[in-house]
């Protein structure tokens, strides 16, 4: 099979699952359809955490499993990855969110009135103004979405670097780092840093979220772009300084 068709179908797969396990959780696990059995803000954000951590021992081999357009652009603003081996993983980033959220509205759809009520409730979509969860106006969605990506991304690059944690560990931190910036982040846009997964539950929402999309590919773009810009200041290493010289105390 042909490389870029193996990275798009598992970007696909990835970003569907990660859809899946983490709005999944939100629509059904957090009071909508039985106030008894809330997960909470906590239980989303382990949802989308843990739905990463797997995803990236499973397709992290094929794809280095970006499973998120803001990750691409941190990898393509540090020459992690070259600008014409980048569109089967956005491709496979934004047909797989929207695979992802059309089998919630599948399951959705087979009971009367569930639908309609997930619709209602928001369909685990982004939103700022008063689809806000705690009603946070455009500007705090904004530096929120910004910083929250900037900081998932630069753990990513951090973790995928021949210098940084032991091979294999990389998914056990993407995964913590994105559980991380969803509980600082829920309360206020209900979590993106993920343009995939902010337009994939929008298309199903079926009001008021495609409207607001719009800021969920700006901000969390914006994000990526910094943190490109921090780790390749961060990740340079002196070639002026003599290594011996630099171990001594000063």
């Amino acid at each position: 099979m042909n490389d870029d068709v193996r990275i798009g179908l598992a970007e696909a797969i990835g970003t569907a699952v990660l859809v899946f396990g983490g709005a999944g959780t939100a629509i059904f696990a957090t009071g909508g359809f039985n106030e008894g059995l809330s997960l909470g803000i906590l239980g989303v954000s382990l949802a989308f955490g843990f739905s990463l951590l797997c995803m990236a021992y499973l397709i992290g081999h094929i794809s280095g499993c970006h499973v998120n357009p803001a990750v691409t652009i941190g990898m393509l603003a540090t020459r992690k990855l070259a600008p014409a081996k980048s569109a089967p993983y956005f491709i496979g980033q934004f047909v797989g969110g929207i695979i992802g959220a059309g089998l919630i509205a599948l399951i959705l759809i087979g009971t009367d009135g569930y639908m309609s009520l997930a619709q209602d409730s928001g369909f685990a979509s982004n939103g700022y103004g008063v689809h806000s969860p705690a009603g946070f106006d455009l500007l705090s969605v904004a530096v929120l979405e910004v910083v929250a990506t900037a900081v998932f991304v630069l753990i990513v690059l951090g973790t995928t670097n021949e210098h940084g944690v032991p091979k294999g560990f990389g998914p056990i931190a993407a995964g913590i780092g994105l559980t991380l910036v969803h509980m600082v982040s829920i309360p206020v846009s209900n979590a993106s840093v993920n343009p995939a997964r902010s337009l994939a539950t929008a298309v199903f929402q079926g009001d008021w979220a495609l409207s607001q999309v719009w800021a969920f590919f700006v901000f969390p773009a914006i994000g990526a772009l910094l943190a490109g810009a921090i780790w390749l200041v961060l990740a340079a290493r002196p070639t002026d300084i003599d290594e011996g010289e630099a171990s001594q105390p000063a």
